[in-house]
């Protein structure tokens, strides 16, 4: 099957240009000017950017919660991801006491395969750190699962890494190729405050922001990035959303540290502020959203290059699910929706001049792929899978309920006015998207094994 899209401008991590795309058999085979292919289906891109489908590096899908699960399956989550122009997502599988690493993916995996409507890959959230864990990180690498993910929170919930663990998983991952990522917060703290204001009846959304605020996250960003400088290896900090956490990240990578930083669309658009409305239980999240001075610096952090990659956490529960905590925050279930919005987002910014569409780019797409391994994504260039969206920068959306493709009731995001918008989305030279209609179908997805780090 070929597929020739012509006439666009192409929008790579690093350069654009007027050029056409070949596809052949779900692969990028050309990019040139005036090329030509008999027989091929030919799509006019004139006026539309041709750019790498997003890559989102963290999902929650059908994620297990309190005798329920999060309001998307792994079909409902990638077919809207692929309406976000997103054609590969990284969802969590979290580990249970006695598990293998490999033995944790491998149920995850069958109850995706069958329905995911794009490409997908795993990251491990490790809670029990074994001996025997430790030494299978080679050999999960090896199986295309190089990436682990520690929380230093949830204390109470069993989740929890110590800093003991954290330096022997940091210094496992050097010797493996592998890469810890971090969930930074302090979870005694957390805990205190949690306790302190249950006592005193003060149970609104607004008080699950005051449990874990700046300085919550910001020492434990600065603890993690600490012990990853004392052994020089790599670290990926999840969902970063604190001005003083983004300055310890900027200082360790001035110092030539590998630090990766993530951050979520909701923490650029959103503040604390949005907890003190009537619906603030529908944006409860862990890490909260913070101040403006932390979403400032974070948009710094982006522009400059700090903040490598854009990532959406997004684990949706329905509004009767948060309603279970409207009277209690800490029994709202943590998750806020954005797969579908993470592409739309970034590239509305582009297009309004707060970022460029290179950058657009190289957040969503080109990093996540050279960060985690997936050699075949991140670019529109010969021998990369046919992963491509095609948007026009002059077709203005606003964002409702009624257009999205979640399962759930509600989107944090309605009313978002955008000035463009994703008009077609191919995964491996597919069409899966098209003008508000999904076209893809559950089972086309891929698992997608990482390549593990040089080392």
């Amino acid at each position: 099957m070929e597929l020739l899209i012509k006439g666009g401008t192409v929008v790579n991590a690093q350069e654009r240009c007027e050029a056409d795309v070949l596809v052949r058999d779900g692969v990028i085979e050309e990019v040139g000017r005036h090329l030509a292919a008999p027989g091929a289906e030919v799509v006019d891109a004139s006026g539309l950017l041709v750019l790498p489908g997003a890559i989102d590096a963290h999902t929650h899908l059908e994620f297990p919660f309190n005798g329920t699960a999060s309001a998307d399956d792994y079909f409902a989550g990638t077919r809207a991801a692929a309406c976000g122009g997103v054609t590969m997502v990284f969802d969590f599988v979290t580990q249970r006491k006695g598990q293998g690493i490999r033995e944790a993916v491998a149920p995850r995996d069958a109850l995706c395969a069958p329905k995911a409507c794009v490409d997908y890959s795993f990251h491990v959230a490790l809670t029990d750190l074994t001996p025997q864990v430790l030494a299978e990180f080679s050999d999960a690498a090896a199986a295309g699962l190089p990436s682990f993910k520690l929380y230093m929170v949830y204390k109470r919930d069993g989740l929890m890494m110590n800093d003991a663990d954290i330096v022997a998983a940091l210094r496992r991952s050097k010797e493996t190729g592998t890469l810890i990522a971090v969930h930074a917060e302090n979870p005694d703290v957390i805990d205190r405050n949690i306790d302190t204001f249950r006592a005193e009846g003060k149970l609104s959304p607004w008080y699950h922001y005051l449990s874990r605020p700046e300085p919550v996250e910001a020492e434990a960003d600065i603890r993690a990035i600490h012990w990853a400088k004392s052994l020089d290896a790599p670290l990926y900090i999840v969902h970063l959303a604190n001005a003083e956490g983004m300055q310890a990240v900027r200082d360790a990578v001035n110092a030539g540290y590998t630090i990766y930083a993530e951050t979520c669309p909701q923490y650029l658009h959103f503040t604390s502020e949005v907890y003190k409305r009537p619906d603030g239980r529908n944006f409860v999240c862990s890490p909260p959203m913070k101040g403006q001075a932390s979403q400032d610096a974070l948009w710094k952090g982006l522009q400059e290059g700090y903040i490598k990659t854009v990532a959406t956490d997004h684990c949706p529960f329905t509004q009767a699910q948060k309603d279970w905590g409207k009277d209690d925050f800490t029994k709202i279930p943590n998750g806020c929706m954005g797969v579908e919005n993470l592409y739309p987002y970034l590239l509305d910014a582009a297009n309004r001049g707060r970022i460029s569409f290179e950058k657009a780019v190289e957040v969503a797409s080109r990093n996540p792929a050279q960060i985690f391994g997936c050699t075949k994504k991140g670019a529109i260039l010969p021998g990369k899978d046919a992963d491509i969206v095609l948007y026009d920068p002059h077709h203005p959306f606003t964002v409702s309920v009624s257009n999205m493709h979640s399962d759930c009731d509600y989107t944090i995001w309605e009313g978002l006015e955008l000035s463009g918008y994703i008009r077609s989305t191919y995964a491996r030279g597919r069409l899966v998207y098209h003008d508000g209609d999904f076209l893809g179908e559950a089972g086309y997805g891929r698992f997608v094994p990482c390549a593990p780090r040089k080392h």
